[in-house]
């Protein structure tokens, strides 16, 4: 069945609809992974985002229960070149096309990803409609669709992907992923923000023996420091930083009081409580192939990667130090200030889809909480 993308500026491109018939819209987003899907699916990061992937083939490994994100679909659309007819993998319980439609999530295939993704690095990112079935015949209606949905600038998306309530998190990984270190999580109290928190972040951690406590967003800092945590993390999450005030508020407020690492938004908020200032990138960062550079130890990382927006360049940081950064755009990506026992960077050091060159990061967490020097390097 017939299926459109519209875009913004009136452009669009056809294809064959999978998944569920319906028509939505979002931000549409391309990713340069060539595999992890599903992960991609799952991250709550892709919230009120049309995802287009760049590789050809999508859909050859199927979906299993194994490699989700979260506890459902985020993305508001997922383009491909091609979706493959035949699945093949011994961890496989279904198709990408089932999946979708058990999801309520719309698939678009046969798009001319290609010229979408130039497209998109030649204009950037905008707003735009996807459509499977009858809503696909009608074009200049979803160009419309798209020009009245909402802008991301601006937009506190938190608030729709947090946790309703706190829990505690014990799951480890997979040992035959990742070795881990420890038996058991026996170790210090680690208070975890939600602002749409990957599984495999957490899992980073208990491997690494920490106790987590996830709590919602809104958790103010009062309530934080009440639970007397050896070490606080900010997690990632979907659209414009500055946007969550009461995020920043709250960080402010445990800076110099408790150790804390952030991770993409995270590291966004973070940056903002130290007093910088953050933007909105032409056509962000997302694959699992980007180049980043340590500034401390001079090694690159290839790293995973999921944002559209940036620490600015040259903001005020209250004395805090750029750590790392991209080499395809030089934009800042990680930041320290010892002093005050803070870090954060704006890749995916737990991968999922993607390299695990920075898996150094969560080991260094663990230092700073046990009073020990932080690391910058395996």
């Amino acid at each position: 069945m017939r299926g459109l993308l519209a875009l913004e500026d009136g452009q669009t491109f056809e294809g064959v609809g999978f998944g569920v018939e319906g028509v939505e819209t979002g931000e549409v987003v391309f990713n340069t992974s060539m595999t992890g899907y599903q992960e991609i699916l799952t991250d709550p990061s892709y919230y009120k985002q049309i995802v287009t992937m760049t590789v050809a083939h999508v859909g050859n490994t199927g979906i299993n229960p194994e490699d989700v994100e979260s506890e459902r679909v985020w993305v508001s659309g997922f383009v491909v070149r091609s979706l493959s007819p035949i699945v093949s993998s011994w961890r496989e319980r279904g198709t990408l096309d089932e999946y979708l439609k058990a999801q309520g999530v719309i698939g678009l295939s046969e798009v001319a990803t290609r010229t979408l993704v130039r497209h998109i690095r030649d204009r950037g990112v905008m707003r735009a409609a996807i459509a499977h079935g009858e809503a696909a015949e009608d074009p200049a209606a979803l160009v419309e669709l798209a020009r009245s949905s909402m802008d991301m600038s601006g937009a506190n998306l938190v608030d729709a992907v947090t946790t309703a309530e706190s829990y505690i998190w014990t799951e480890r990984s997979d040992p035959q992923w990742y070795r881990s270190p420890h038996d058991e999580a026996v170790g210090p109290l680690i208070v975890a923000y939600d602002f749409g928190i990957k599984r495999n972040i957490l899992r980073m951690m208990t491997d690494r023996g920490l106790r987590v406590t996830v709590v919602p967003a809104q958790t103010p800092a009062s309530a934080v420091r009440a639970m007397n945590p050896a070490g606080v993390f900010l997690s990632n999450g979907p659209g414009d930083p500055a946007a969550v005030t009461y995020a920043i508020d709250h960080v402010q407020q445990l800076i110099g009081n408790v150790p804390i690492f952030g991770i993409c938004l995270g590291h966004q908020i973070l940056g903002l409580a130290l007093g910088g200032k953050t933007e909105k990138m032409r056509f962000g960062h997302r694959g699992g192939n980007q180049p980043v550079k340590n500034l401390l130890t001079g090694v690159v990382e290839i790293s995973s990667h999921n944002h559209g927006f940036a620490v600015s360049e040259g903001s005020d940081l209250g004395g805090a130090e750029v750590t790392h950064v991209n080499l395809n755009d030089h934009t800042i990506e990680g930041l320290r200030d010892t002093a005050k026992g803070v870090f954060s960077v704006q890749y995916h050091p737990e991968a999922s889809p993607g390299p695990h060159d920075s898996l150094y990061l969560f080991d260094e967490f663990v230092r700073t909480v046990h009073n020990q020097t932080p690391v910058v390097s395996e």
